[in-house]
């Protein structure tokens, strides 16, 4: 779904038949100025996304923006102002807010990640474990926190993962039918494998057909002595309970990503404010 599409369907879902409070309190002709206040310290994000809801929702509203996405922001802040018809900019309040507080909340807490991992190579993952709908918009968070995109979908990469290899019937026939599969339909995928411990991890690097390999729920020092076995042949993946305060201790191992499905499934939105000025 596009951003257009997501901020149609919410349009609709929020305004009804009519914003029928502001229409009833204030006059079609009047005149407004508002502005977006930072109420907690974070990164921004939505900026873009917010401007495309004022356009959507009454194209009168002029957005003058003083802040960007992936900024850095402390309460007092001002993001944004919009100027235009105050019914329109009432009617396009709580959902800017909305989705700029949840992205913001995504890029602030994906930032805290990134910086655990200074001066490391390792590099931060988001997953699929999103608000159904809403991926465009939280995985375009990550990016203004810092982070990185995995696959966006099913569709745009091959990731084998346990249960594929407990259907297909262990870990070599995973892999003989996802490249068969591909050469059949001409289809130019990547392909990642999930490897559970060392014996699945032998077979992976003996057969191949594999750009990366994801370790998940390796120890710290299980994990050392999976990369130095891999030795750089495929990229590397950790997951699995991943933490703040554990995630510099498995990047020191050398692995290339870390994927964290708490960036987009376990956040506090940021406190962000829209007030008449």
């Amino acid at each position: 779904m596009t951003v257009d599409e997501i901020i149609d369907k919410a349009l609709a879902e929020d305004i009804g038949d009519g914003d029928h409070t502001s229409v009833s309190t204030i006059p079609l002709t009047t005149q407004g100025k508002a502005k977006l206040l930072v109420k907690e310290q974070g990164i921004l994000s939505g900026m873009k996304v917010a401007r495309r809801v004022f356009e959507k929702t009454d194209p009168r509203i002029l957005m003058v923006e003083i802040l960007k996405d992936g900024d850095s922001v402390r309460p007092g802040d001002i993001a944004f102002t919009v100027e235009g018809p105050s019914v329109s900019i009432l009617m396009a309040e709580r959902l800017v807010l909305n989705f700029m507080q949840r992205m913001s909340g995504i890029a602030t807490s994906t930032s805290r990640y990134v910086k655990q991992l200074s001066g490391l190579k390792t590099k931060v993952l988001d997953t699929r474990k999103t608000t159904p709908l809403l991926r465009e918009l939280e995985k375009q968070a990550v990016l203004d926190g810092g982070g990185y995109n995995h696959r966006f979908g099913l569709y745009d990469m091959i990731l084998i993962k346990d249960n594929h290899v407990d259907f297909a019937g262990g870990t070599v026939k995973a892999i003989e039918a996802a490249n068969e599969y591909l050469l059949r339909k001409n289809l130019n995928l990547r392909i990642e494998i999930e490897v559970r411990n060392f014996d699945e991890l032998d077979q992976v690097i003996e057969f191949g057909k594999v750009h990366r390999i994801m370790l998940d729920n390796f120890v710290p020092a299980d994990l050392r002595k999976a990369i130095e076995i891999i030795d750089g042949r495929f990229e590397t993946e950790a997951s699995g309970g991943i933490t703040l305060e554990t995630i510099r201790s498995y990047a020191e191992t050398g692995v290339d990503f870390i994927s964290v499905g708490a960036l987009t499934h376990h956040i506090k939105s940021l406190d962000l404010s829209l007030k008449a000025c």
